[in-house]
């Protein structure tokens, strides 16, 4: 039976073997034949061969085309979550109490880490963040502040009253001094289940804005001393509230500086807006801009608020570069204390003989700002006329008016700052004047000698004006101390008394009307003239998302109002029908 079936199998396979052999004979004289054969006959249709060509080659292409179109028409590119954002700053981080913020790195970090009871929203007025309401009473003395449903710290916690309380009370301490220290100076306080009650000394319209400060945990930091708050284990691995918490430090090996580090954060599950779409955010601190702009232009960094259109573009193709202005003013500020700059008249007549289209020209598309006023701030009826260029008029009456022709400018090395100064030394130089410039170094030498001692005649400086008008800080004669920031030393008892009447008016009309007589005696006056208003220029590899150009920013650290929706990673969807 084997034997049968092994010759079976014998003969199937030498018939399979003959067969292959005479279609493979067979193929070869077939391919002879009608292929190799008729070779030499090309030539006579190569017309046809070419058409038929072209035509495979049509046909190629449109189905290509067509596949692209579809591509493009029913799906598009968008940005998804996951990845990591890199952002450089300067400065050092000495600590990551939100409170201790000095630096813009620290500052940085205290935005993304820890939420607000109230906040600079979109439209660059002050809104809700934690609090569900912050309502006035009718003579606008009495705050009361709720908080929304189902806060939470990211360690889980719940984020309560009592950590509110707690760190009002801490920014009241003496013991310590914080960038909060004068907010709530005597303000009373008192806590229910629900709400936390203010109880100003007097009316405060804007009230609202300095509830935009960091609060603190109070299961954590109850127990601890206000003196000791720096030195506790929350300074370099805080419990947060913001929309990202804390993960690791890093020093940068390859760095010669011992400050340069990278603080990694990772996204905040319990964040009340929800989960960031990034999910982990690092601040690299560098000492200056020319170590930002390697890191930028070799990829190590993903973006940067610290560089400006002085700095120069970078020479890279795959960074996006975004201009915004932020409510901060440049002006240069007169020291009317000063032998050189006490009498009006003389105030005046630098103020007529200072060309300022000549100093914009060194901007690179600034805005003027001629007032301490934003007009977004609040509408006013009418702005009082500053006084026409007249340097002839202006020479005249300095070399009449003036008894100390010596000016000493100051200002610092950032920025547009060292062109100004220059441009203004030469100026009031023709106006008569002896000048002196220095050009400090930013930091805390230069404000504790030179700002604090107002160690000068004419300071060009940035303030920060904030998201409503309160002049109290600059222009009230209360402010003229060393820990004050009326830094020309001005005195008007009648501005005063304005200052203060805006600032307990609820009406807006009749606070407007305030605001414009005190514009009137600031023109008159002459304490500061105005430069340009500041803004924040963003630089971001091109493949991220960064904030919405339709905000508008107050502070510069606004830009991380809306960091949940920041992507860096892209992908394809179909769109939605």
């Amino acid at each position: 039976m084997k034997q049968n079936f092994k010759k079976r199998g014998q003969k199937l396979a030498k018939r399979w073997e003959n067969f292959s052999q005479k279609a493979s004979e067979g193929s070869k004289e077939h391919i002879q034949e009608n292929f190799i054969g008729r070779l030499q006959n090309a030539k006579r249709v190569r017309l046809l061969i070419l058409e038929w060509c072209l035509l495979i080659v049509v046909i190629v292409s449109l189905a290509l085309t067509q596949a692209f179109w579809y591509d493009q028409s029913y799906s598009k590119e968008v940005h998804i979550g996951g990845g990591a954002y890199i952002e450089g700053t300067i400065g050092k981080v000495n600590s990551l109490n939100p409170l201790f913020a000095v630096t813009n790195s620290e500052k940085a970090l205290s935005k993304l880490m820890f939420a607000r009871l109230a906040t600079v929203d979109y439209s660059g007025h002050i809104g809700l963040g934690l609090a569900a309401s912050v309502v006035p009473d009718e003579t606008g003395k009495v705050w009361t502040v709720t908080l929304k449903d189902d806060l939470r710290w990211s360690d889980g916690e719940p984020i309560t009253i009592e950590d509110v309380l707690y760190t009002v009370n801490v920014t009241k301490d003496t013991s310590i001094n914080t960038s909060y220290s004068t907010n709530f100076s005597g303000v009373k306080v008192a806590a229910t289940d629900d709400t936390i009650t203010f109880t100003l000394p007097t009316a405060y319209v804007d009230f609202p804005s300095t509830l935009d400060m960091p609060i603190l945990p109070a299961h954590i930091l109850a127990d601890v001393q206000p003196s000791m708050l720096l030195e506790h284990s929350f300074s370099t691995n805080p419990v947060t509230s913001g929309a990202f918490t804390f993960n690791a430090t890093q020093s940068n090996a390859t760095s010669s500086s011992d400050s340069e580090k990278i603080i990694y954060l990772a996204a905040n599950e319990n964040y009340y807006r929800g989960k960031p779409m990034l999910n982990s955010f690092a601040i690299h601190t560098y000492d200056d801009s020319s170590q930002i702009i390697d890191g930028l232009s070799s990829g190590e960094i993903t973006a940067t608020a610290e560089l400006s259109m002085a700095d120069g573009t970078l020479s890279t193709e795959l960074v996006n570069r975004r201009q915004t202005t932020i409510a901060n003013g440049v002006y240069a500020f007169l020291n009317t204390t000063s032998p050189a700059l006490e009498n009006v008249a003389v105030r005046q007549a630098i103020q007529k003989g200072i060309d300022m289209q000549a100093i914009l020209e060194h901007l690179d598309g600034e805005d003027a700002l001629q007032y301490p006023i934003l007009s977004t701030e609040i509408e006013l009826g009418e702005y009082p006329a500053l006084p026409d260029y007249d340097f002839a008029a202006a020479k005249a009456e300095i070399a009449n008016e003036a008894s100390v022709k010596e000016l000493s400018l100051a200002t610092i090395n950032t920025g547009y700052f060292p062109e100004l100064i220059e441009e203004f030394a030469d100026q009031l130089t023709k106006l008569g004047f002896t000048v002196e410039t220095e050009i400090y170094e930013p930091g805390q030498e230069f404000l504790r000698d030179v700002v604090r001692q107002r160690a000068y005649d004419i300071l060009i400086y940035e303030v920060e004006l904030g998201p409503n008008p309160d002049l109290f800080a600059y222009y009230h004669s209360s402010q003229a101390t060393t820990s004050g920031l009326n830094l020309s030393n001005y005195y008007n008892s009648l501005v005063d008394d304005l200052i203060l009447s805006a600032r307990t008016t609820m009406n807006e009309e009749a606070r407007a009307a305030k605001y414009e007589s005190f514009l009137r005696h600031w023109v008159n006056d002459v304490p500061a003239i105005g430069i340009y208003q500041a803004s924040l220029t963003y630089y971001y590899h091109k493949n991220a998302r960064a904030f919405s150009e339709d905000n508008r920013l107050v502070y510069a650290t606004d830009r991380f109002e809306d960091v949940d929706y920041w992507a860096v990673n892209r992908a394809k969807r179909n769109r939605t029908p």
